[in-house]
């Protein structure tokens, strides 16, 4: 196939890129230029905010599929949806869990608890603005859901991706968050009520994506591993690995470390094991992915 994508020059988006290569399609990329493409992969250079400029730079091209990795507000998926309308016949859009910002569930949640048809959609905010658009990404990747939901001249598919673990290029810094604590005895602030939460190994999460490129299903699916993990359990995972003692202080108010929730917002992904996904267990990779992070040998 002929396949566009759409940023992936950091984490799981690389590791996509090279699972896709490596199937053998023809694989083009296009980002603002800051980052090269990996060598003997075609790349395009836009402003993907700049609508003349990405019409422009895809002049004459079409795709059978396009992945987008870095779709974060309305203004960009509707951007989007005009300039592909006639240059692809299946779009990918790459969402988060946290779409779900609503959620407090006793149950894993399904795709269909975000009713994307309610969703306001409002392109005349601050996208621009980057502190807006960080502290409204949850926001912004649900906005964006909306409106190719709401009517697109393309079949188009969004990926809900959990919490990512694991890589040597964890950009987050959670996992080392956790791991100056330990190592220090420092107190680890959590919720009086901690909940689990869905994860998925970063390598897992780049061959679901280049699964669903091949795969025909459309509307948005869920992308976690089996077994949700708690804070105690990635805690338990560096401090066997780094040494020192994981110390929780619970707090009732004010902030908590990452991967810690104050409400259920767990997963379900029957849906996509139903379209012939199987997930690994995150048993499986758990200790693989936090000692890759820390750089300490199993």
């Amino acid at each position: 196939m002929d396949l566009l994508v759409i940023g992936g020059s950091r984490y799981f988006g690389k590791r996509l890129i090279a699972l896709l290569r490596e199937s053998g399609h023809r694989l083009t990329v296009l980002n603002r230029g800051s980052s090269p493409a990996p060598e003997g992969i075609e790349q395009l250079v836009a402003d993907r905010d700049d609508e003349n400029a990405l019409a422009s730079v895809l002049a004459g091209r079409s795709f059978d599929v396009v992945v987008d990795q870095v779709c974060y507000t309305p203004r960009q998926a509707e951007i989007a949806r005009r300039v592909f309308a006639t240059r692809t016949r299946r779009y990918v859009m790459t969402s988060t869990v946290e779409v779900y910002e609503y959620e407090d569930s006793a149950v894993p949640v399904a795709e269909a608890a975000l009713d994307l048809s309610s969703v306001a959609v409002d392109t005349g905010l601050p996208w621009e603005d980057p502190d807006f658009l960080e502290a409204h990404y949850e926001e912004g990747k649900r906005q964006a859901e909306a409106v190719f939901a709401a009517g697109s001249p393309f079949a188009w598919a969004s990926v809900r991706v959990a919490h990512v673990l694991g890589g040597a290029d964890d950009f987050t810094g959670r996992i080392d968050h956790y791991a100056r604590r330990i190592r220090a005895g420092e107190p680890i602030a959590v919720p009086v009520v901690n909940h689990p939460a869905t994860y998925v190994y970063v390598e897992e999460i780049a061959a679901f994506l280049a699964w669903a490129v091949a795969a025909d299903f459309t509307g948005p699916v869920n992308a976690h591993s089996h077994g949700p993990l708690t804070t105690a359990d990635i805690c338990a995972e560096i401090e066997r690995l780094v040494g020192g003692r994981s110390v929780f202080r619970e707090v009732e108010v004010g902030e908590v470390s990452p991967f810690s929730f104050a409400r259920s917002y767990a997963m379900d992904n029957t849906r996509a094991v139903g379209l012939g996904y199987a997930f690994t267990d995150s048993g499986e990779w758990l200790a693989r992915a936090v000692s890759e992070t820390v750089g300490v040998e199993r």
